[in-house]
């Protein structure tokens, strides 16, 4: 079928393949929400003992609602599953003073990429020992720091940033532990933006090229460096295994042969994140402890075939922790109906959000899915699109999803899975400002990262 002239988002109101119209409109789906979300007797959504209503009388609309009890058992999931591993949350993700306390409180070591984010995990008190610091382009200022703090290790990912780490080791008088970023020429199924290890893109030294293990040498013969080993991610959201044992292959046939190379085995060996969740009902997870035991038989196979001895693993989640521990309420301003080709037809529910909190359906081209969360209803599923508050047509929330025909303005509806990504990416575009972060718990909402307010969007203004 020819697409239409205007785009994706312009075809007929059908909604895609895979979405299939509820036998009851009002009821959640256990896949796509948190362990403790559910609708009480009004059909209200509550989470965390915490009435939604009640929250945004308090909190305030937009918000991101975060399910601590969800975050810490997926957490401790991770802790468990991959038992003898080092897992790294991947803070990118999403991160702020509380979170990264939860992270040290279930066990984790901590992925940072920035010195910001640096900040707030030693603001925390997180132990700088159990921080991995990333990034394809750290200055030195970056380096200093991270040194300074005692970071337990760095992910090196240029020739250059060699050269800087020497540099400020030296200047120091300390030693650095790093690893090395190595692209192992796997195209990960997911979005290309999101997919890390094919060899045109920015990340790492590439293996098929020998920059990897020239990186090697060099630190090696380097002194203030400690060569830990290496450091392999394939993508995000990723569902398949198989570019796991296709990059796993690639990249232990480089730690033997920097084995032989220096003499010596490498002492560890991380395998990345990227591990997927479900935004909608056509996404399949895998546990954590599958997960562990799939990742460590491809290692033991390899390394066995290789006759070397296993590495100390690690891998970073961090979207399957964060992720589905958190929802976005918004209210619903205005609802109207769009006159489509061939006598078709949508709905469209703007709510008080949007793009600015969640921008990842514009820049990924990402699904979500979404639930009335104010009330129960008893009108027929509708197939709806929610859109956001800004001027802008790609500023789409929901793409294709049903609620209640009856949805009207001052209703909430509530969109899951938007832990990660979605405040860390949030921006304010059309000087919107961004939605307060509140963590729920044993009946009680707490203000874990306030609303942005008109005064800080003016205070940066110096004109």
């Amino acid at each position: 079928m020819r697409a239409h002239e205007a785009g994706w988002a312009h075809a007929e109101g059908r909604g895609p393949a895979w979405l299939r119209e509820p036998a009851d409109v009002n009821a959640l789906v256990p896949l796509l929400w948190s362990s403790t979300a559910r609708k009480n007797e009004a059909g209200a959504l509550e989470v965390g003992g915490v009435d939604l209503r009640d929250l945004v009388a308090e909190h305030g609309s937009p918000a991101y609602v975060l399910d601590e009890a969800d975050f810490r058992a997926r957490a401790r999931a991770f802790r468990e599953g991959f038992g003898d591993y080092d897992v790294y949350y991947a803070g990118k993700a999403f991160l702020c003073t509380a979170v990264a306390r939860w992270v040290a409180e279930e066990g984790l070591c901590l992925d940072v990429c920035s010195d910001g984010e640096l900040t707030v995990a030693l603001r925390a008190g997180f132990d700088p020992a159990r921080i991995g610091y990333h990034g394809n382009n750290k200055s030195a200022a970056d380096l200093r720091r991270a040194v300074e703090a005692g970071v337990g290790r760095i992910i090196v990912d240029s020739f250059t940033e060699i050269e800087r780490l020497v540099t400020v080791t030296s200047e120091l008088g300390r030693e650095a532990a790093v690893m090395v970023r190595v692209t192992a020429g796997v195209e990960a199924h997911t979005h290309e933006y999101i997919a890390t290890a094919h060899e045109d893109q920015k990340f790492g030294f590439s293996i098929a090229e020998g920059d990897a293990l020239e990186a090697i040498g060099r630190i090696a013969e380097a002194d203030g460096l400690e060569l830990l080993g290496l450091h392999s991610h394939i993508g995000s959201q990723i569902f398949d295994t198989s570019g796991f044992e296709v990059a796993a292959r690639r990249v232990l046939a480089l730690h033997a042969r920097a084995g032989e190379q220096l003499g010596h085995e490498l002492p560890e060996l991380d395998l990345g994140g990227g591990f997927g969740i479900a935004y909608t009902t056509q996404d399949d997870p895998a546990e954590p402890a599958d997960l562990a035991a799939g990742i460590t038989g491809i290692v033991e196979r390899e390394c066995r075939a290789l006759g070397v001895a296993v590495p100390r693993l690690s891998v970073e989640p961090g979207r399957a922790i964060a992720g589905p521990s958190t929802f976005t309420l918004y209210e619903v301003g205005t609802v109207k109906t769009v006159a489509l080709d061939a006598g078709a037809s949508r709905l469209y529910v703007a709510v008080d959000g949007g793009m600015s909190d969640n921008i990842r359906p514009a820049l990924y081209d990402a699904d979500f899915s979404c639930t009335l969360a104010s009330r129960h209803s008893e009108a027929a599923p509708v197939l709806v699109r929610v859109v956001g508050k800004h001027c802008e047509a790609g500023d789409i929330v929901v793409k294709d999803e049903f609620l209640p025909g009856d949805v009207a303005p001052g209703d909430l509806v509530a969109v899951p899975a938007t832990g990660a990504y979605c405040r860390s990416l949030a921006n304010t575009y059309n000087h919107v400002p961004r939605p307060a972060v509140v963590a729920v718990a044993g009946g009680d909402a707490r203000l874990i990262v306030r609303r942005e307010t008109e005064e800080d969007l003016l205070r940066l203004d110096v004109g």
